[in-house]
């Protein structure tokens, strides 16, 4: 609509997405614009389609956290965008305060401001459980950094110290580098175990 095409065909039914798809095409030119937020959420054929819309003109912006590196992507100019700053996040806190019609002191945002972090979505939501009375003490954007290469070098040396008394005939080198060798394996194994992740009641 915002194109100027035509959403129903000759019978005033709406048009089937195949039919939107080509007519959008058909009227689109080197003016048009398209926008497209969540971009990794595209379907196959919307990013074949959009392949013939860059080629009759049109320019195609698309964001994601992280480049899919496929298709449509790999053409595409990949322009990394600057974080909000904390003052973004604060008047972003303050609208949906006032949008859910909740009076909150700059103190108590000062307080839930470091929940959300950098993101503007988490911020929203912040406010919206905090008008519902809900208990906020820790951020949900939290990184977790991958440790096991350096669990698997540290097996891999005493695996060596093993086979370095074994050459040489040491007794306890050999007995040390066994122990360790088989620990850091029952305790590599014993820290993937995983239960389920549901709170009590669920």
């Amino acid at each position: 609509m915002q194109l100027g095409c035509p959403t129903e065909n000759d019978q005033g039914k709406p048009m089937t997405v195949d039919a939107l798809k080509e007519e959008i095409l058909v009227n689109s030119g080197e003016d048009t614009l398209l926008i497209l937020p969540e971009a990794k959420r595209l379907t196959t054929s919307i990013r074949y389609w959009l392949e013939d819309m860059i080629s009759a003109g049109a320019r195609v912006v698309c964001f994601a956290v992280a480049n899919p590196g496929r298709d449509i992507f790999l053409d595409m100019l990949e322009i990394e965008l600057d974080l909000p700053s904390d003052r973004h996040i604060r008047e972003v806190m303050e609208a949906e305060a006032e949008k859910q019609g909740l009076q909150i002191s700059k103190s108590r945002l000062a307080e839930l401001q470091p929940l959300a972090g950098r993101n503007p979505m988490l911020a929203r939501k912040i406010i919206k459980n905090e008008k519902l009375g809900l208990k906020q003490d820790k951020p949900e954007h939290t990184q977790y950094v991958v440790i096991m290469p350096v669990i698997i070098a540290a097996l891999m040396a005493f695996g060596i110290v093993r086979f370095v008394g074994l050459g040489t005939g040491n007794r306890g080198l050999y007995i040390t580098g066994g122990c360790c060798l088989v620990t850091g394996m029952a305790l590599k194994q014993l820290g993937s175990v995983k239960g389920a992740r549901k709170r009590l009641g669920q």
